[in-house]
Formats: structure tokens, sequence, C-alpha cells
């Protein structure tokens, strides 16, 4: 391909892109996507319903995926069979052994994981909560209602 050719076919590229497209912009026109107001909302119910979700996946996977239980010195069930199968030489136990501990390895991962979104967004719930109730204290009207996020875009144009 010849550089003028390149050349050509980027400047089309770019013509045929939106030159009026904005990320941090509401349609004017219903059916945007957006509230209409313009500001950014977190609902609360959403993140704890999303973190509640979480720790419901993170019990079930806890209770039924078969895994050792950390500091009870127990085994699951399919290591219990690994270790019987070896002890009666059985090619199958060692295979077995190596498929039980990587599956726990595995549930154990999906499991910390579950943890840590369910706690991030607990966390987050209660600390959006805290800041709204700062912001709207620090930013009101003259009339002593809040102030927007649409209507301080405005102050930075």
């Amino acid at each position: 391909m010849a550089w003028d050719e390149w050349e050509q076919l980027k400047s089309q590229a770019a013509e045929r892109q939106s030159t009026h497209m904005r990320i941090n912009h509401v349609p004017v026109e219903p059916g945007g996507g957006g509230t209409g107001s313009g500001d950014l909302v977190a609902h609360e119910d959403d993140l704890g319903a999303v973190g509640h979700e979480a720790f419901i996946l993170f019990d079930k996977l806890d209770k039924q995926a078969n895994v050792p239980v950390t500091g009870k010195g127990g085994t699951g069930s399919t290591s219990q069979a690994a270790a019987a199968l070896k002890s009666h030489t059985f090619a199958m136990g060692a295979a077995l052994d190596k498929t039980a501990e990587m599956w726990t390895s595995q549930v154990k991962s999906v499991l910390q994981a579950c943890a840590h979104i369910s706690n991030h967004l607990d966390y987050s719930k209660k600390r959006h909560s805290s800041d709204d109730v700062q912001i709207a204290a620090a930013l009101r009207n003259s009339d002593g209602s809040t102030v927007s996020v649409s209507k301080l875009n405005e102050y930075f144009k």
C-alpha cells in the first residue's frame, strides 16, 4: 500500500466519524438512556443488590464445591476417594488427587473474588451515602436547594 493511499484512507475514516460525539453528554432527545438530568447517579440499592448476589454465590459455592474446610483438618470427598485409591495402589488415585488439588485452588480463587466483590460493594454503598451527605451539605444554591452536577458543569464552560 502506497503512503498516499494510506493517508487517503485515514482522512476518509476521520470524515466518517461524528465530530459531535461526547461521552459526558446526555442526549437532548428522549430514549438516549439517560434520566434527562445529566447527573451521575449510583443507586445504593443497586450496589447493595450486586454485593448481596456476590455473597449468595460465595455462600452456595462454599457449601457445595466439595473443598476441604481450611483450619478444620477436613478433606473433601474427592480427596478422600483419591487417598483410598492411592492406598490400594491404583494409578488413578494420584491423578484424582491432582484434579482435586486444582479444583480446590480454582474454587478458592472464585470464593476470594466473590468475597472481595461483596465487601467492596458494601464499602462503596456506605461511602457513596457518606459522600452524598457531605457534598449536599457543601453545595447549596442561595435558596438552600442542592446544586446538580449538570449545573456545576455549566460553571466550567
